[in-house]
């Protein structure tokens, strides 16, 4: 009987463990899909040249050979967003992965072996926490000229130091556990135990990072570009369209409107979708361990 209690327990298990997610996560997941489609082929795939300009057009509504009207150039509303989707999300992806990179290697080695590297990460990061760092992108992007990639450099640079010490905080918290004293009277090297044993244990706080991160460099370089520092002018880069076409509210507001929402939508998918992916690798590190 015992048996069949603990098959019972074990199917109830595998089913709470395959069960499918929120519908507001699938749809989270279904936007993110689109965007990430558009940011590999949004330019194959808009309708018209994205660049093309007809100032005998200028500014059009929604309608007829445009679907979401036209800017005061005449360029297609519809083909920009969708070839700007590259600029929109290259940009806070390569933040995220870099930032999520060093942040897991200074983190872990000073959360680990302490000394000097730990010292130096606290102090760097008291730092950081203690200025605001969009105003500091701003000021420093902005006497170094501006451009989109400068601006992606000198977020990451502002954010590894914060996060390394997120990271530091979740080995201090498995440095002193059980199985790594294990690992230590086993003989185990320095390296081993922090690459094989306390980096899947952190991986938890390495995704929240990793996807909290690409949110905040979206809004960061969005931010950026519509204030001239980011994406150059003419650029179908989202946030700078929204600044080029915020004139253009009363004669097509889909100008300056659609790249608003796109934001804010992409940005609310991926918080959602990295909410529920860090429940659920948490839930299998416990069942795990």
């Amino acid at each position: 009987m015992s048996a069949a209690i603990s098959l019972e327990a074990g199917t109830t298990s595998g089913r709470r463990r395959r069960k499918l997610p929120p519908v507001s996560v699938l749809l989270a997941a279904a936007f993110a899909l689109l965007v990430i489609v558009l940011a590999l082929f949004g330019s194959l795939l808009a309708p018209h040249d994205p660049a093309a300009q007809s100032l005998q057009t200028g500014v059009v509504g929604p309608g007829g050979e445009h679907l979401l009207g036209t800017d005061h150039l005449g360029r297609d509303i519809l083909s920009r967003v969708m070839a700007g989707a590259r600029d929109a999300i290259v940009g806070p992806a390569l933040i995220a992965v870099v930032t999520t990179f060093f942040s897991l290697l200074f983190g872990i080695i000073s959360g680990y072996r302490g000394g000097i590297i730990e010292a130096i990460v606290m102090r760097v990061g008291d730092l950081m926490y203690s200025v605001p760092a969009i105003l500091v992108s701003i000021v420093v992007v902005g006497v170094l000229g501006g451009g989109y990639y400068l601006a992606v450099g000198v977020i990451i640079l502002l954010s590894v130091p914060a996060d390394t010490r997120v990271v530091r905080a979740a080995v201090l918290s498995e440095r002193h556990l059980p199985y790594i004293e294990a690992c230590r009277t086993l003989g185990l090297s320095r390296r081993r135990i922090m690459a094989v044993h306390i980096l899947p244990n952190v991986m938890p706080t390495a995704m929240a990072i990793l996807l909290l991160d690409f949110v905040y460099g979206l809004i960061a370089l969005s931010s950026l570009s519509y204030l001239g520092l980011g994406a150059e002018a003419g650029s179908p880069e989202w946030g700078r369209m929204l600044a080029d076409n915020r004139t253009l509210l009363a004669d097509n507001p889909n100008a300056a409107l659609v790249p608003a929402v796109l934001i804010m939508a992409t940005a609310a998918a991926v918080t959602l979708l990295g909410d529920w992916a860090y429940d659920r690798v948490s839930e299998e590190a416990i069942t795990h361990d």
